[in-house]
């Protein structure tokens, strides 16, 4: 277990370290456009690439955090064992059952675009974009690792353990 707690926290790393990149690169991607009217649709691209790998590779780290999005108005007055119910509920009907259905479409999508070798159909595009979508079943493989993670706490939890 302790690895998959490793390697979620290691995905949140690779994101921030993204993100530090995506910003660096935006603001030269906006001071040559703005300064010396060049742009760049391989640096644009790179962007989007970025931030997508960024949003993916968050997903599990921010669930193992506990930072998601939720209705917290209710949420922090529950009792402890009270919020680890809902962490169950919710977990089994609806982060496990979506994470297993990205993954299985996201495999098809992903091995499609290997297939085909994919990349920008923009002249000056970056290719390889069969890369970017590997990320999206690898996502949610952390997601649902990390929601077997909040499962199995949560249980411990309501039994007390």
């Amino acid at each position: 277990m302790q690895f998959f707690v490793r390697l979620i926290h290691w995905s949140g790393k690779i994101a921030a370290s993204a993100l530090i990149l995506l910003v660096a690169l935006v603001v030269y991607d906006a001071s040559m456009r703005y300064l010396f009217q060049s742009g760049s649709i391989t640096l644009q691209e790179l962007e989007w690439h970025l931030f997508d790998v960024i949003i993916l590779l968050s997903i599990a780290y921010t669930f193992s955090h506990d930072a998601h999005v939720r209705v917290d108005i209710f949420y922090e007055r529950f009792t402890p064992k009270t919020k680890a119910i809902v962490n169950l509920l919710g977990s089994l009907l609806f982060v496990l059952p979506f994470s297993l259905l990205i993954i299985y479409l996201g495999i098809d999508f992903v091995a499609l675009s290997f297939s085909q070798m994919e990349a920008s159909a923009d002249p000056g595009g970056l290719p390889y974009r069969f890369i970017i979508k590997s990320f999206i079943p690898l996502a949610f493989i952390l997601m649902m690792i990390q929601t077997l993670h909040v499962i199995v706490a949560s249980y411990r939890t309501i039994r007390g353990v």
